[in-house]
């Protein structure tokens, strides 16, 4: 990786010892064990509510809109937040946040009102945007800049464990038997079909209200943590006349369009891929389960990531083989058909598991005192995932949901652009 002409100083950590360190990291990897669970279980939510409030797929697809779009809604005055009560408190406050959002599924459920749905998922997002504002940059600069791919990826390794672990979890206890539900639901008539469903809705509230505990007191052992202070990065050239703009960073800004993009495709390969499992007609009772299939996916990727980078690999080259995979698999996901179009949207997850932990670190590396503004930019990218399948259902309903994924290929040659090319521009050798 290149040196900045504004060298960041290495960040001061309040406790120095290794062991400190290492218990950082762990109870930021539950925190990303939590990211991981409330985020995956969207991909059971969306048959899950289908059914429950009578959608089809594009309204079906708000749920992933709702929760992402709050990434963009939150990101900056999550920086502003930080800023006044720092990072520790900051993923506090998103806990709670996050516990407030699983409460409002309580009486959406029992009203099975789908605007009420979408609110608690934006809640949650809001919560999640702050909670990311704070811990992303924190587990990056816990340690050389070098190896903050290798922290992120096992950090990858909590959220997507989490996320493998969410569609089992949640799918049995919403999905159930449910081809046999929608058989007998098409038997009945209106006033015992309407009956069924909001016996159907109610089956999400104790789960959300066990999450919304465990959410609160995370937050408490959070506050009662001897989680380090990170201060913040010094420039060189802060007190220097001609200090740099952080409009000046171009590949802060082309790693955000990168992130966007990214987050867009992996919520397709890991939230969508039920919806169009039972789109080609595989029973709900199977393709409830390969949201999992494509967590695991990542996470064998993950593993691979740790083993390699930064010893074997850089992180800009474990960019552009993810970006060149995720082209071939598309392609594959597009001109194959039934469970071998389903593998490669499954395979994806391996392309996506090395972007995130590589991009992030290229985005922010040398931001210096713009270290908290560029998260908060690229935490606003994560609404990508609100964006990019909104648009994948939408084309869907005109040439179908296969085609569709073709909207895939261009996000990842830019991926491939940003690992090759663009994550240099305005980086200054030292």
């Amino acid at each position: 990786m290149q040196q900045t002409e504004e060298y960041a100083q290495p960040i001061e950590i309040a406790a120095k010892p290794q062991s400190g360190t290492s218990k950082s990291i762990f109870i930021i990897g539950i925190l990303f064990f939590i990211f991981g669970f409330v985020t995956w279980v969207n991909s059971t939510l969306i048959p899950y509510l289908q059914i429950a409030c009578e959608l089809n797929t594009s309204q079906a697809v708000w749920v992933t809109f709702a929760f992402y779009i709050s990434y963009a809604v939150m990101a900056f005055p999550s920086s502003w937040v930080i800023n006044k009560v720092g990072f520790k408190n900051g993923m506090m406050y998103g806990l709670i946040v996050m516990a407030i959002g699983a409460l409002i599924f309580i009486p959406a459920a029992q009203q099975r009102t789908f605007g009420l749905f979408l609110t608690g998922l934006f809640v949650i997002g809001i919560g999640l945007a702050l909670l990311q504002t704070a811990s992303n940059p924190y587990i990056t600069i816990l340690g050389p800049i070098e190896s903050a791919a290798k922290r992120m990826s096992i950090m990858g390794i909590c959220n997507k464990g989490a996320g493998a672990l969410a569609p089992l979890i949640m799918g049995a206890i919403l999905l159930k038997d449910m081809n046999g539900f929608e058989a007998n639901l098409a038997t009945l008539n209106p006033a015992d079909k309407a009956a069924r469903l909001d016996q159907l809705a109610s089956q999400v509230i104790m789960p959300y209200i066990v999450l919304a505990i465990v959410l609160v007191l995370l937050a408490i052992m959070v506050r009662l943590s001897s989680l380090p202070n990170i201060q913040a990065e010094e420039d060189e050239t802060t007190n220097a006349k001609g200090t740099r703009s952080i409009f000046s960073y171009t590949y802060l800004f082309l790693g955000f369009i990168a992130l966007f993009l990214y987050v867009g495709v992996e919520v397709m390969a890991g939230d969508i891929i039920q919806v169009y499992g039972k789109e080609i007609n595989i029973p709900l009772d199977i393709a409830k389960h390969f949201t999992t299939y494509t967590m695991i996916a990542m996470l064998v990727s993950y593993l691979l990531g740790i083993a390699l980078i930064p010893k074997y690999i850089s992180q800009e080259k474990s960019l552009r083989i993810a970006a060149i995979l995720g082209i071939i698999f598309s392609l594959g996901a597009i001109f194959t058909s039934g469970y071998t179009s389903i593998t490669f949207i499954v395979l994806l997850g391996f392309a996506n598991a090395p972007v995130w932990p590589a991009l992030w670190p290229l985005a922010i590396d040398g931001l210096g005192k713009h270290i908290k503004t560029g998260s908060a930019l690229l935490i606003v990218g994560i609404a990508g995932g609100a964006i990019l399948p909104k648009l994948w259902a939408i084309i869907g309903e005109h040439v179908g949901l296969q085609k569709a994924f073709w909207i895939m290929v261009p996000c990842y040659l830019f991926i491939l652009y940003y690992a090759v090319a663009g994550n240099k521009i305005g980086k200054r050798v030292k």
